[in-house]
């Protein structure tokens, strides 16, 4: 066989760029999965940062050792080494890559032969999937002939109400003001009980205090809240729209969506797909190190009596806001596992002593762990609800697994699909805009004791569907099989 022919049997070579942040890359890792089992060439591309914490402690060169055809890209995101990476400063890792990154994704493109590296083992990248806010890329992979395609790793709640937001504003329904205003005092504006009539599909039960906090500025032309909707309005002008949901959770959505943007890939829940499809569990890919002993503690509780507390990988508490929670947990008299990240207590009293009452009710029926293996302790018996911040990841992950859930957004999508798991699915409870021993203690008894049936009844039935989605023949895994068309296609 000749060298061009050789070269004509190799198989596409896809390029997955997410957006350096840890929700961001754990569902564009379980796609390049999915793509590496169906024998395709892919590359990652991190940032240098977000590359040395999955070195560290997901053993990511393990995990992809078997795939012959996977490789690691990086490049700089642009900001310092210490940068925290965490709270509302995530934003900053956005706005740095729009400022830094189309200089360098450009370089890295041209001197490495799109990412062929010239050697004749692999096709320059024939196919872009590119995380919802970088279209810095784009100029690069139009002048290469690349198509490219976006991958919102949000929910598509969030992500329709983001393409909507034009209109919003010219309906008067935002922005909604009080940017710098301390937050207890905003959350109880009456205001934000107000509907929000102009997103299609969410008229019945958007309110304003549903919309994600960067719509809360005095002016409609603030730079970063411009950015997100410029951003997001991009996504129509891409080859097709990947988005980590199904059709039995999300139709009505996915249908709004489907209207500026037709050709829409659900493949999703992706890692129940890739589970599926590996029959296997899966590897950590985590910036975190997880602490096992919580699968072990687990192991001794009855079943459904554990209350999982996590708040995801960016959320930042004051010591109030922790002490509040911490009342509530054990004031319920319900057991709980609660994932506390070291570096997610901010304020000056951040190692003041625990009070004597929290820590005796913790020691009776609490743990408290730095990190754990989610996905296994969401799928454990012991566990009967989820307290959590509703990154899309940890809903998703709830809902495959039949837990009901307790929510309390931080930010971004968050706050919109609290609103969904309580009034659209109905699968949990919202307490977003609150911070109230009280409220946490009655929605824990709530949830796991005199609702508990209905909650659980709802959650399972929505987990069947989410495992028929990805089973042969399911709507996930008929668009996943039309996206490999797509990329195959590409050559």
């Amino acid at each position: 066989m000749g060298r061009q022919e050789a070269a004509d049997e190799l198989p596409p070579h896809v390029l997955i760029f997410p957006l350096p942040m840890q929700g961001h890359i754990n569902s564009m890792l379980k796609l390049a999965e999915l793509l590496c089992l169906s024998n395709l060439h892919v590359t990652m591309l991190f940032s240098e940062y977000s590359h040395s914490r999955l070195r560290r402690h997901a053993d990511i060169e393990s995990r992809f050792s078997r795939y012959p055809g996977f490789r690691v890209a990086t490049m700089c995101d642009g900001l310092p080494d210490d940068h925290p990476r965490v709270g509302e400063r995530t934003m900053e890792i956005m706005m740095s890559l729009l400022e830094v990154g189309g200089a360098q994704f450009r370089k890295l493109m041209e001197t490495t032969d799109a990412l062929s590296y010239g050697g004749g083992a692999r096709r320059r990248v024939t196919c872009l999937i590119m995380d919802g806010v970088l279209s810095f890329a784009v100029p690069v992979a139009q002048e290469m002939g690349i198509p490219f395609i976006y991958f919102r790793t949000s929910s598509p709640c969030s992500f329709w109400a983001n393409f909507c937001f034009n209109d919003v504003i010219q309906a008067g329904e935002i922005p909604l003001k009080g940017k710098d205003e301390d937050k207890y005092t905003y959350w109880k504006r009456g205001d934000l009980d107000l509907m929000v009539r102009s997103v299609p599909g969410m008229e019945g039960y958007l309110r304003r205090r549903d919309l994600p906090a960067f719509c809360r500025v005095d002016d409609a032309n603030d730079s970063e809240f411009q950015t997100i909707i410029r951003e997001t309005r991009r996504s129509a002008h891409s080859s097709g729209l990947i988005l980590n949901s199904f059709e039995d959770l999300d139709g009505p959505i996915l249908d709004q969506i489907r209207n500026p943007i037709p050709n829409l890939y659900s493949i999703g829940p992706l890692h129940t797909h890739l589970q599926a499809r590996l029959q296997s569990s899966l590897t950590s890919s985590s910036f975190y190190q997880e602490d096992r002993s919580s699968m072990t503690w687990l192991d001794s509780q009855p079943a459904k009596s554990v209350v999982y507390v996590s708040f995801g990988s960016v959320t930042l508490l004051s010591r109030n806001e922790l002490l509040e929670f911490w009342y509530g947990l054990v004031n319920s008299g319900h057991k709980f596992l609660w994932v506390m990240r070291p570096d997610s207590i901010i304020g000056d009293d951040e190692k003041g002593r625990v009070p004597v009452e929290v820590e005796e009710g913790t020691k009776e029926r609490g743990c408290v762990l730095g990190w754990v293996p989610q996905n296994e302790v969401l799928v454990h018996p012991s566990v009967g609800a989820f307290f959590t911040h509703c990154g899309w990841n940890s809903t998703l992950e709830s809902v495959a697994a039949g837990v009901p859930m307790i929510c309390w957004p931080y930010f971004a999508d968050q706050t919109i699909n609290s609103r969904f798991v309580s009034e659209v699915w109905r699968v949990g409870l919202d307490m977003k805009d609150s911070c109230d021993r009280v409220i946490v203690e009655k929605m824990v008894r709530e949830i796991m004791g005199e609702r508990r049936d209905e909650f659980e009844e709802r959650a399972r039935a929505m987990a069947d569907l989410a495992n028929k989605a990805v089973s042969e023949g399911g709507t996930s895994s008929t668009n996943f099989n039309r996206l490999l068309h797509f990329i195959k296609s590409s050559l």
